[in-house]
């Protein structure tokens, strides 16, 4: 986030992380923090797979996990990899040969957990394969795959645990002159996640990969990830996340960039403000706000909009978008644009209406110069 001299309560300084590249994507120093999913369709049948990769991309994912648990998940990786229109990374887990055949068919980054890849020389077979291939690695810690020795010796998974477990298989990536690397420890224990980045965010430069590990369903995961990826993030930890839900992983990636754009560390689509109605609203806020969503998606664009019910804190939160529509009765509302009163408009035409603006905002911000994301 930009320094903000006039709203410095709304700063926030990202802890100084070294920056690798994944494929194309950076992801560390002060590179814009990316977000990830991962499929869950069985990755040999390559259409599908490919399938939900675009449409997570299509939705803003920087980077997709896809698992390689099998020989012919690895066969079918080569032409993920080539199709792919985001960088895949290939998730290993016991069969250190799996990292081995997804470097070999192009995966801009390997993630080995190192409660289950076996000992340092498989780690050091996977490395060379790596820097033979160009690929990047993630050390994945999972307080639920822990080394068995890290265990005894703390008696159960603890930050001090997994921060070793990690900070271990990065001095065999050092010791062995590999460098692009990113580390994460994961937990579904919320406080036991967010006490183990902590801890590793002083102990590493590396680049730090957020998650909080079998969340849950869509709603009590997107909770759970918010309080402990938020509170994170809000620190300045973090340089890249995934937001783990037992839901289609499109899911993951929308709440995922939700919670960058709450803190504004990302802007991309538009960000609706909505009250959450009441007695006073002049039209249904909640059935408008829920088609405007679904007719909104398609626009990639960073704008605001303000629907709400009535003149109470309608006029003021329209102060601060881009475009808003507060309800007055009688069977109308105002429309603000930039802030300011422009026009009246009935709530019978208000949704095909506002979603026109948005489109001609959207291309006239896209038509400047310096529009980005």
């Amino acid at each position: 986030m930009s320094h903000n001299p006039i709203r410095p309560w709304r700063n926030i300084d990202r802890r100084k992380s070294r920056r690798i590249m994944v494929g194309n994507v950076p992801v560390g120093g002060d590179a814009p923090i990316s977000v990830q999913t991962m499929t869950n369709t069985d990755t040999s049948d390559v259409r599908a797979t490919l399938d939900q990769i675009i449409r997570a991309a299509d939705v803003g994912a920087d980077i997709v996990r896809v698992s390689t648990p099998d020989e012919a998940s690895t066969r079918a990786l080569r032409e993920i990899c080539r199709e792919s229109p985001v960088p895949i990374v290939a998730d290993i887990h016991f069969h250190y040969r799996r990292a081995i055949e997804a470097a070999e068919a192009g995966a801009a980054c390997l993630r080995i957990n190192p409660g289950n890849i076996g000992d340092a020389n498989r780690v050091r077979e996977v490395i060379k394969a790596a820097r033979d291939h160009g690929c990047s690695i993630r050390i994945g810690v999972n307080a639920g795959s822990l080394e068995k020795h890290l265990l005894e010796k703390y008696g159960e998974p603890c930050p001090d645990a997994m921060v070793e477990s990690g900070l271990d298989h990065i001095r065999i990536l050092q010791d062995n002159d590999f460098h692009e690397f990113k580390i994460s420890v994961k937990a579904s224990d919320v406080f036991l996640a967010a006490a183990a980045y902590q801890q590793l965010a002083e102990a590493t430069d590396a680049p730090i990969h957020l998650g909080i590990t079998e969340a849950g369903g869509l709603m009590s995961g997107t909770v759970k990830s918010a309080i402990g990826l938020g509170n994170l993030l809000w620190m300045g930890i973090g340089d890249t996340i995934r937001v783990s839900l037992s839901a289609d992983p499109i899911e993951e990636v929308k709440v995922g960039f939700e919670i960058l754009k709450s803190l504004g560390l990302r802007t991309r689509g538009v960000q609706i403000i909505s009250c959450p109605s009441c007695a006073r609203q002049g039209f249904d806020v909640i059935k408008t706000v829920e088609i405007l969503e679904k007719r909104l998606e398609h626009i990639k664009t960073p704008m605001s909009l303000s629907i709400i019910g009535c003149v109470v804190n309608g006029p003021g939160e329209a102060l601060m978008t881009d475009i808003g529509f507060t309800g007055g009765g009688a069977g109308s509302g105002m429309v603000y644009l930039a802030g300011k009163q422009n026009h009246k408009m009935s709530n019978d035409q208000m949704i095909d209406h506002i979603v026109e603006l948005v489109e001609k905002r959207a291309a006239e911000i896209e038509a400047t110069p310096s529009a980005a994301e």
